[in-house]
C-alpha cells in the first residue's frame, strides 16, 4: 500500500517582516520610535489639540505672563506648563513649536536629499572631470562648519521660514552627495551593471532602475540622523535671533525667549521647550542608530 506524502511549503518571511523583527530586537529603539510617532502626531495635530492658539493675539492676556506651571488665569484657564512673558500657554507654544521645527527639518532634509542623490549619482556614473569638479565643490563646502555657512546665508537673506529652509538645504546636500557617490561607485563595479550595459540599457535607466535602489539603505540612515541635525541647527539659529521670526516661534525661539528669565526663577519658559527639543533629537538619533544596524548587512 502506497501512501502519498503531502509536502508543505516552508513559510518564507517577507523583507518587511524581517526588517520589523530586526528592528524590534532593541527595546530602546522601539521606545524611541513610539516617542517619535507621538511627537509627530502632536506636531501634526497641534492646531486641534492645543488649549490655546499662541499666534492669536486676541487669546493672549499680558496679565497671564510668567505664570508658574499649574496656575490658572482670570478666565479660568489652567496652564499646565505655565506661561511665557507674553502670556502664551507654554504647552500650546511647544506643540506649535514642534510643528514648525519638525516641518522645517523634514522638508529641508527631503529637498537636500534629492539634490544630493542627483549630484552623487552623476559624479559616480559619469566620472572623469565631472566627478572631480562636483566632489571638489562638495569638499569645499564640507570644509566649513555648517553653522557658519547658515549664519552667513541668513545674514544675507534675512529672517523667515523660507530663508532658514534655504540655509538648511545648502548646508545638508553635500553630505548626501558624498554618501551617494561612495555607495554608487561600489554598485557601479558589480556584474549586474555590466550586464545592463551589455543589454543596451540607457544610462538613465541603469542609474535610476538599478544603481539608485541599491544605494538607498545607507541614505535612509543618513537622512534620519540629518533630520535631527537640521532641527538642532534651526533651534540654534533661532536662539541666536537669526532663524524664525517672533511671529512663528519654534523651539529654539521659545528657549531664547525664556533664557533671560532663568536667573529670576522663571525656569519653565526655557526648560520645557528645551526638554521637548532634547527628547525629539534623542528619539530621532536612537531610531537612526537602529536603522543603521538593521540596514547595514555588514553588521549582521
Amino acid at each position: 500500500m502506497m501512501t502519498k506524502l503531502s509536502s508543505t511549503a516552508l513559510p518564507t518571511s517577507s523583507p518587511l517582516r524581517e526588517f520589523t523583527t530586526s528592528y524590534a530586537r532593541s527595546r530602546v529603539a522601539v521606545a524611541a520610535l513610539i516617542v517619535l510617532l507621538l511627537i509627530l502626531a502632536v506636531a501634526i495635530g497641534a492646531p486641534l489639540i492645543s488649549p490655546q492658539n499662541p499666534y492669536d493675539l486676541a487669546q493672549l492676556d499680558i496679565m497671564d505672563s510668567k505664570l508658574a506651571p499649574g496656575s490658572k488665569s482670570g478666565a479660568g484657564w489652567t496652564f499646565l506648563l505655565g506661561t511665557d512673558d507674553q502670556g502664551r500657554d507654554m504647552l500650546s507654544a511647544i506643540f506649535h513649536g514642534l510643528r514648525i521645527s519638525l516641518g522645517v527639518g523634514v522638508f529641508s532634509t527631503v529637498v537636500a536629499l534629492a539634490i544630493g542623490i542627483v549630484v552623487g549619482l552623476i559624479a559616480a556614473y559619469v566620472g572623469g572631470w565631472t566627478d572631480v569638479i562636483l566632489m571638489r565643490v562638495v569638499d569645499l563646502q564640507l570644509s566649513f562648519p555648517a553653522i557658519l555657512i547658515a549664519l552667513i546665508l541668513l545674514a544675507i537673506l534675512g529672517q523667515g521660514v523660507d530663508k532658514i529652509v534655504v540655509a538648511l538645504i545648502t548646508v545638508q546636500w553635500a553630505y548626501y552627495a558624498r554618501t551617494v557617490r561612495g555607495a554608487a561607485l561600489v554598485e557601479k563595479r558589480k556584474e549586474y551593471v555590466d550586464a545592463a550595459v551589455c543589454l543596451g540599457f540607457s544610462p538613465v535607466r541603469i542609474v535610476l532602475r538599478h544603481i539608485m535602489p541599491n544605494v538607498l539603505p545607507p541614505l535612509i540612515v543618513v537622512a534620519t540622523v540629518q533630520v535631527a541635525h537640521a532641527i538642532a541647527l534651526e533651534a540654534t539659529l533661532s536662539f541666536l535671533g537669526l532663524g524664525m521670526p517672533i511671529t512663528s516661534p519654534s523651539l529654539g525661539l521659545l528657549i531664547s525667549n525664556g533664557f533671560t528669565h532663568l536667573l529670576s526663577g522663571k525656569y519653565w519658559i526655557s526648560f520645557f521647550p528645551g526638554l521637548a527639543l532634547l527628547v525629539t533629537i534623542v528619539a530621532i538619533n536612537l531610531v537612526g542608530d537602529q536603522l543603521r544596524d538593521v540596514l547595514n548587512p555588514r553588521l549582521k
